[in-house]
């Protein structure tokens, strides 16, 4: 079978150098010529190798556990992993001759791509014919052991994720098959050939989930279910993968208001989808009357921001918060750029705006359109979970805010990650604002012991009695400085 691929392989490339050669005849010739090149690889390919294809991307995976019997040898990772990606181009030039228009351009360009294809189908057999005479066991039978260049738990979950066997949905095949480069052969700017889009590893856990959420017609409109996108990302399917959809918008949108005035001025009703939200309007979310349907129960009154800045009590023995101006002034001139990670709809940004302090507010739309609202006053929303790695470089940050988040619900090592994760991003002598974390007595010594874990320097520090329970619990604030490591 190697020998008759080789001669097949060969075949091909003499009739795609003579049809390069001849490139000025009818286009209909050139067309045929191609489909019958291709057609005479395909079967052999898929014969000899059992890929799994479907047009126009006709490779989605490749089974890491493939064994061939009768006389054949098995393959080595790497010569799947080449033939895969060169089908895959196959399937892209299938898809791409039945959409040009240009005669001319079809010619010139799908000439070269299907004989670079074609003469790396013939190097591949000679590699295969290679391997065949080395094998010590080619005479009798067929060796198992394969080249495998990653732990086998890499192995495992690629195969997981690239199986079809995992995700039912097409759209979600297509999306994470690798996607080479426009040029076949040539690297671009990342140094890459193609592009392995990414998502979860919990999506492989929420395959049915993850399912219905791609299940869409492609270049149409999004279903209307930004309620499974958040489950699937709060369950750990997170990065989501990109839709070919198009996001619905509100059918009755208007202008926002102008940056001065955005920051404390109520939003448009029309500006915002409530299909996904019990209350229906704006007004449902600071009304009195419906504090059952204005989402997160901590953060009920957080759409009332006809009050500009914070009320924060001055009695140090009662209030557990610490001013913005005081805490602003611990560095003059260098608090700049920062992240709150918070449930929020901006008030803690949009105090800091007018400090010319900018602020990346981090949340979720715990029940209610928080994001939106966010986005709405002019500020900058960033749409993540607890459990997601930042999306910010190292040392770059100048302060991070946190309230309400993280609790003395949060388990020990997921705290580890989060406060790693901040020291990751702020830079040398950047602040870390702890505000309101809140515990059980016997909890509090546990949770403080993993702040003074990263080793900071505490320039404010405060620790009160949480009133509105049977005081059994208490606050904890603290602003942290950062310090220079080598």
């Amino acid at each position: 079978m190697v020998v008759i691929f080789q001669r097949s392989s060969r075949k091909i490339t003499t009739i795609l150098e003579m049809q390069k050669e001849s490139a000025s005849k009818p286009f209909k010739c050139f067309l045929s010529t191609m489909l019958c090149a291709i057609l005479l690889v395909s079967p052999l390919t898929i014969f000899i190798f059992g890929f799994n294809s479907s047009y126009p991307q006709c490779i989605f995976a490749t089974n890491s556990n493939i064994s061939l019997s009768h006389g054949l040898i098995a393959l080595p990772d790497s010569l799947r992993r080449e033939i895969s990606h060169l089908q895959i181009k196959l399937g892209f030039l299938l898809e791409q001759l039945h959409d040009e228009t240009s005669e001319s351009k079809v010619i010139a360009k799908f000439s070269e791509q299907v004989l670079y294809i074609a003469i790396s189908l013939d190097k591949i057999a000679v590699s295969l014919s290679e391997s065949s005479k080395n094998s010590p066991s080619a005479n009798n039978e067929v060796s198992n052991v394969d080249e495998d260049f990653s732990d086998p738990e890499e192995g495992e979950a690629e195969e997981q994720f690239m199986s079809g066997n995992v995700f039912k949905s097409g759209e979600i095949r297509s999306y994470i098959s690798p996607k080479p480069n426009r040029l076949v052969g040539k690297k671009n700017f990342l140094g890459v050939d193609a592009l392995t889009p990414s998502i979860g590893l919990a999506c492989a856990k929420m395959a049915s989930n993850l399912d219905q959420f791609m299940s869409y017609k492609v270049h149409s409109a999004c279903p209307d279910d930004s309620q499974i996108a958040q489950k699937l990302i709060v369950h750990g399917c997170d990065p989501l993968p990109r839709r070919r959809c198009f996001t619905k918008s509100p059918p009755h949108y208007t202008k926002p208001f102008p940056i001065n005035a955005s920051l404390w001025t109520q939003p448009s009703d029309a500006n915002i989808l409530w299909n996904n939200y019990k209350c229906k309007d704006y007004s449902c979310l600071v009304s009195k009357e419906t504090a059952d349907r204005r989402g997160f129960f901590k953060c009920s009154s957080c759409f009332n921001i006809s009050q500009r800045g914070w009320n924060v009590p001055t009695n140090e023995s009662v209030s557990a918060e610490f001013t913005i101006d005081e805490v602003l002034s611990l560095k003059p001139g260098e608090i700049r750029i920062g992240l709150d990670y918070s449930p929020t709809t901006g008030n803690f940004a949009a105090v800091m705006r007018e400090k010319n302090v900018t602020i990346a507010s981090s949340t979720l739309n715990l029940g209610a359109p928080f994001n939106e609202v966010i986005a709405l006053r002019g500020l900058l929303p960033l749409y993540t979970s607890v459990g997601s790695r930042l999306p910010f470089f190292d040392n770059t940050l100048d302060i991070i805010h946190s309230t309400l988040f993280l609790d003395g619900w949060i388990g020990i090592e997921l705290l580890q990650f989060v406060l790693f994760d901040w020291d990751r991003v702020l830079r040398p002598k950047g602040l870390l604002w702890i505000d309101r974390f809140f515990c059980h007595k016997e909890d509090m010594k546990l949770y403080l012991e993993e702040f003074n874990r990263l080793g900071y320097k505490p320039l404010l520090w405060r620790v009160v009695p949480k009133n509105d329970k049977l005081g059994d619990e208490l606050f904890f604030s603290a602003v942290l400085e950062k310090p220079i490591r080598g």
